[in-house]
């Protein structure tokens, strides 16, 4: 008889915990997502009401397993989102040594999926998002959540020279390249840093927005931070699997900004003057995640999410062609388009 991997021992070890939880083995375990960390998801169907459950018939089940993942940061959260009138899981039970969480299920249907049916929908969609931001960035405090400071704005940047472009498209910077690529670093922390700090999910994207009742229901929030307030705006309306025509994102930007001046957020007064900021805290994310992408790929054999890595090119190029600050990004993207990819590089 062949041993069990480690990965089905995890699986029976978490169903018989959901059982022992439970106090009831009748329910069924199937896969509900995966994502990009080592986090999996399950949906627990049970045969007969539970009070944990609250009338429903389907609970999720996080799989987090430590030392590569912890769940602190999730139940924290979770915490705050509720308390501030936003729609996240409600922790049934939790295993914190483990790494299991019993949640509540928000449903089947991610706004992704949603903004993909034909019914013209986004706008409806996104109010609801954009309402559901403002209670969460209201409900701001500060030292509660990690600074989304200096040092880890610069450490998130610097996965594109070394994960985009080094790994992934096998290229080497010059010396004045890389000098300029850091006096860029520069002005783009310092630009996000000079906005003003509010709480951050830093992954509120469609796909992390469930169409639920209240609409939406929020997940994926572990890593949220104290930071800037731009920040969730650029990620919603950027995001990386599926893109907008700018005069789409300028006005459900606007929609925010007016909203965010009406519930008394310290957005700047001047619109032009937002849009700035936005533009340069996206250009932060997006940067970061050609480096993410590939660094899942090459490092975690996930090949399949640096597909998208054009989609984050065609966000970063506008705004380094819009900015004379960014012209050396510029043409950095530019001699980096015309460099063959290196032999094995992108394998």
């Amino acid at each position: 008889m062949s041993k069990a991997s480690p990965v089905d021992r995890r699986a029976t070890e978490l169903s018989e915990w959901v059982a022992t939880t439970l106090g009831d083995d009748d329910f069924a375990l199937a896969p509900a997502s995966a994502d990009a960390s080592f986090r999996r998801y399950f949906r627990a169907t049970l045969r007969r009401d539970h009070v944990l459950a609250q009338g429903a018939r389907t609970l999720i089940v996080m799989d987090a397993p430590p030392p590569r993942e912890d769940c602190r940061p999730f139940v924290r959260v979770a915490s705050l989102l509720a308390d501030a009138g936003v729609h996240a899981p409600v922790v049934h039970a939790e295993d914190l040594e483990r790494g299991y969480l019993l949640l509540s299920d928000l449903g089947t249907t991610t706004y992704l999926q949603a903004l993909a049916e034909p019914a013209a929908n986004a706008d409806a969609l996104f109010a609801d998002a954009l309402d559901a931001l403002v209670s969460w960035q209201l409900a701001t405090r500060p030292d509660v959540l990690p600074p989304y400071d200096d040092a880890l704005l610069r450490r998130e940047l610097e996965l594109f020279p070394e994960w985009y472009i080094g790994r992934h498209l096998g290229a080497t910077l010059t010396a004045t390249e890389r000098a300029s690529l850091a006096t860029i670093f520069d002005r783009i922390i310092a630009t996000n840093l000079a906005q003003p700090q509010v709480f951050v999910h830093r992954d509120y994207m469609p796909r992390n927005l469930m169409r639920s009742m209240p609409n939406p229901g929020v997940l994926d929030f572990q890593d949220a931070v104290f930071g800037p307030i731009t920040y969730d705006v650029a990620s919603l309306f950027k995001d990386a699997f599926v893109s907008w025509p700018e005069e789409r994102v300028l006005d459900w930007t606007i929609r925010y900004w007016e909203r965010a001046r009406h519930a008394g957020l310290p957005v700047d007064r001047d619109f032009g003057s937002f849009w700035r900021a936005v533009e340069w805290m996206g250009l932060q994310r997006h940067l970061k995640v050609l480096g993410i992408f590939a660094r899942i790929c090459h490092r975690d054999g996930k090949a399949g999410y640096v597909e998208d890595t054009p989609r984050f090119l065609d966000y970063v190029r506008p705004v380094a062609a819009r900015y004379g600050e960014l012209a050396p990004l510029a043409r950095l993207l530019d001699r980096l388009e015309r460099t063959p990819v290196a032999a094995g590089a992108a394998s």
